[in-house]
């Protein structure tokens, strides 16, 4: 089967104006921070207390899962991460199966964000309804992406400083009210790390919830073709996104611990972090709490939908969607805008789905896309021997075949570990993109339109 190749011109090309720290920055408002106080109540009682321990295996598959991405970036510094990786690197037809599988993660990400944006301020002001906020905030949102990075990145650089503020805030109260004998009492604990008397799966599975806090170190790379020097520049915002996510969630989560070690004593664990605030600093700091984690909602919503418009963006440019509307650039803000508008109309959903829903919908698709980037790093470098001077080296077979492979392994693990219902929902969602898939390539008697070849893309993609 011979693929239809497709050449990008620079018509269709995003600008590059990205550096590191705005890159950096893009993928920690994707996160969004402040996540670490969303999920501790219920990863805590999943894990049975060993929430740091959950942490730790979540920040371990992550980290080599950003190494395979960092590797492909550097492979093919252009729109559509790891749709655009598996589709050059294994085959255009799998290739568009991660791409549709990603848009899961993606396309609802935004959506839990305009959702926990309505309960909060609903609770806030209750005499207005709640779709109000959803509007307000859709609207918004979709204006800020319109304009492009530029604008993206000023406010990443006031949402994420006040969050890390809020953190380190946090933390020095929590400090002082343990070394005051409340909680453990003591700074110095091995029991949310590892309990001997508890069952290693526990842990387990409180991970495979919490890799939900790492999604969004995967969306840099949807922003290579708008990085200066790309093959240094996303890879290195991927690690740096990656390792400084990590090591807040689990200082904050060991501290947050210590603070409220019992974890069955819970009233509602989806706002146990609101208990917990309250608890360390009273109305003011739970008053607070409440506008960072609104602005937190914001900033992520904004780098979600920025990422799922590129894709989509990709994916049209390629003719694996309809190119006319997903494929095209706005003449004056260079922006995909037509992709803005439809994802944020399909965000209008938040109005009357749960949030339980649409969660589920989310580690799937991650998870199955993570793992086919690690085997595309596998398949480029080490089979196909991109770099062939190291390819039968022991550093060659370390960076290109181990790494990945245990990447790989581990992805797999934590997508076993999902729930049923997220692995139910997940599986319908591949199964239409399978259908789709079979109708455009006529049974897969021929493969999916793809990009040409690295040496073949216009220069301008890869400076």
């Amino acid at each position: 089967m011979k693929a239809d190749t497709k050449v990008m011109n620079t018509d269709t090309q995003l600008k590059r104006s990205i550096t590191l720290l705005p890159a950096v920055l893009f993928g920690l408002a994707f996160m969004s921070l402040t996540t670490v106080f969303s999920t501790f109540g219920i990863a805590s009682q999943e894990s049975h207390g060993m929430i740091v321990g959950s942490y730790i295996l979540a920040f371990i598959v992550m980290m080599f899962t950003a190494y395979s991405y960092g590797q492909m970036s550097k492979a093919y510094p252009v729109a559509g991460a790891a749709y655009t990786y598996v589709q050059r690197a294994i085959s255009p037809n799998l290739g568009f199966l991660v791409g549709w599988s990603i848009l899961m993660d993606y396309l609802f990400t935004p959506m839990v964000n305009f959702l926990l944006f309505r309960i909060y301020f609903s609770r806030a002001f209750p005499s207005v309804p709640g779709y109000i906020w959803v509007i307000i905030m859709v609207v918004i949102v979709g204006i800020v992406n319109i304009k492009g990075v530029k604008l993206a990145t000023s406010i990443n650089k006031i949402i994420i400083s006040s969050s890390i503020m809020f953190l380190a805030f946090f933390c020095i109260l929590c400090t002082k009210t343990i070394l005051g004998g409340e909680g453990t009492g003591t700074l110095l604990t091995t029991e949310p790390i590892f309990n001997p008397e508890e069952s290693f799966s526990l842990l387990v599975a409180g991970a495979a919830i919490l890799c939900f806090s790492f999604l969004g170190f995967d969306s840099v790379s949807t922003l290579s073709e708008e990085a200066v020097n790309p093959r240094k520049t996303i890879p290195r915002a991927i690690f740096f996104t990656t390792f400084i996510a990590g090591l807040i969630y689990i200082c904050v989560s060991y501290i947050t611990y210590n603070i409220w070690p019992d974890y069955t004593s819970f009233k509602d664990p989806s706002g146990a972090a609101y208990d917990i605030i309250e608890l360390v600093g009273g109305n003011l700091l739970a008053a607070l709490f409440l506008v960072i984690k609104v602005i937190g909602f914001f900033a992520s919503a904004v780098a979600a939908q920025a990422s799922t418009s590129r894709v989509l963006f990709a994916m049209g440019r390629d003719g694996q969607l309809p190119k006319k509307f997903f494929g095209q650039l706005h003449p004056k803000f260079n922006t995909p805008v037509n992709n803005i508008l439809l994802i944020s109309v399909f965000s209008l959903s938040a109005l009357f789905l749960s949030l339980e829903l649409v969660a589920s919908f989310i580690n799937f698709g991650a998870f199955l896309a993570f793992t086919c980037v690690n085997i595309s790093v596998i398949n480029y470098y080490f089979i196909r021997g991109k770099k062939r001077g190291e390819r039968r080296t022991l550093k060659g077979t370390l960076l290109h075949l181990i790494i990945p492979l245990i990447g790989a392994i581990l992805d797999i693990w934590m997508l076993i570990n999902l729930d049923g219902y997220s692995k139910i929902l997940g599986g319908i969602w591949l199964a239409l993109g399978i259908i789709y898939l079979a109708f455009r390539t006529k049974g897969f008697k021929n493969n999916m339109k793809e990009l040409h070849t690295e040496e073949e893309l216009p220069e301008r993609a890869y400076s």
